[in-house]
């Protein structure tokens, strides 16, 4: 029986930080985990803007993506994503367009709209809210200061014009899929967190794909998806690790916002003690989630592939311990491949 063709297998990073962790050790982590991930197969190493988040440390994502650039050596590296509106697009032209430069061929910009934080911080960013209206025209710029040169042009991205940096549009909505269908862009779904407009977004960029002949752009649409993994030698181990993930969603919607906590008893035990409420939303959240042996795991993606009909897909794992988190991404790429 012939192995079914199965969409390219990528890794989401949120670099996360543990609870008793610091920040030094979640990036070391992060490089190791990249530097296997490039000998295990995975096609894409991205990692994702957040801010003001004590369990997260990608809030420099752009020098994070050169430190692990630097550090591999086939995988390519990128962001999954930079918030463009948080940033002068200028700005993310030079330092991708620089990255690019270091690293040819290997360099990745994905780009979302939402602030990747609280007000608070949105406001310490400067973030111009008026260019989150105008995100397909921000784009455009950004994507022009990365074309072919222009000699006669008054502002010019040096590093940056000339590298066409690969971009992608992230969203968890139908805006983000409006305008990477409009500009002819690939588009990636943040399924991993907010599943709810997953199927309806990607028919909505099928169905007003424009052909770009733009050099980055596409003449047919392309796609990938995001979901959480936990991958282990039984099932009731994932299930045990995933508890981890469990604790940090939760986290999120009760306003908790600290670091990774250390996996806890099982899943019905550790969502029995939440309200109604708190288990609906947190199950709602996670609804992309596969959890289990290498071959169920692999199994449900390749379900999840086929419902979908992703070109890609972009796995993360919430593991509390780095060798459970390594373990879980190698025994996947195994049974993947």
């Amino acid at each position: 029986m012939s192995t079914p063709t199965r969409p390219q297998l990528n890794i989401l990073d949120l670099v996360q930080v543990l609870e008793d962790g610091t920040a030094a050790e979640a990036i070391a982590a992060t490089v190791d985990v990249a530097q296997h991930a490039d000998r295990w197969g995975y096609g894409r190493y991205w990692m994702a803007e957040h801010h003001n988040m004590r369990g997260v440390a990608s809030s420099s994502t752009a020098v994070l993506i050169g430190h692990v650039a630097d550090k591999t050596e086939r995988i390519r590296v990128g962001s999954g994503g930079i918030m463009l509106p948080n940033h002068a697009p200028y700005v993310v032209a030079e330092q991708f367009g620089t990255l690019a430069t270091m690293h040819p061929g290997r360099i990745d910009l994905g780009l979302g709209r939402a602030p990747g934080t609280d007000p608070l911080t949105s406001r310490a960013l400067r973030r111009n809210d008026m260019a989150a209206m105008n995100f397909a025209g921000e784009v455009e710029e950004l994507i022009g200061y990365l074309g072919e040169p222009d000699p006669d042009a008054k502002v010019r991205a040096i590093p940056g014009e000339g590298t066409h940096v690969p971009v992608w549009i992230l969203g968890s909505s139908h805006g983000g899929a409006q305008v990477a269908a409009s500009l002819g862009l690939p588009y990636s779904f943040a399924s991993h967190f907010a599943p709810a407009m997953l199927m309806s977004a990607l028919q909505v960029y099928r169905d007003r794909f424009v052909p770009s002949t733009e050099p980055g752009g596409l003449d047919a649409p392309r796609t990938m998806a995001a979901a959480n993994i936990m991958v282990a030698d039984s099932e009731k181990e994932a299930e045990r690790l995933f508890t981890s993930v469990l604790s940090r969603f939760h986290g999120i919607i009760t306003g908790r916002r600290g670091g990774v906590l250390k996996p806890e008893g099982d899943i019905e035990s550790l969502m029995g003690s939440w309200s109604p409420a708190e288990r609906q939303a947190v199950s709602e959240m996670i609804r992309v989630s596969f959890v289990g042996t290498p071959d169920q795991v692999r199994d449900r993606l390749q379900e999840f592939t086929d419902a979908t009909g992703v070109d890609e897909v972009v796995v993360t794992c919430g593991a509390y311990d780095h060798d459970d988190r390594l373990r879980s991404f190698e025994l996947l790429a195994d049974a993947w491949s």
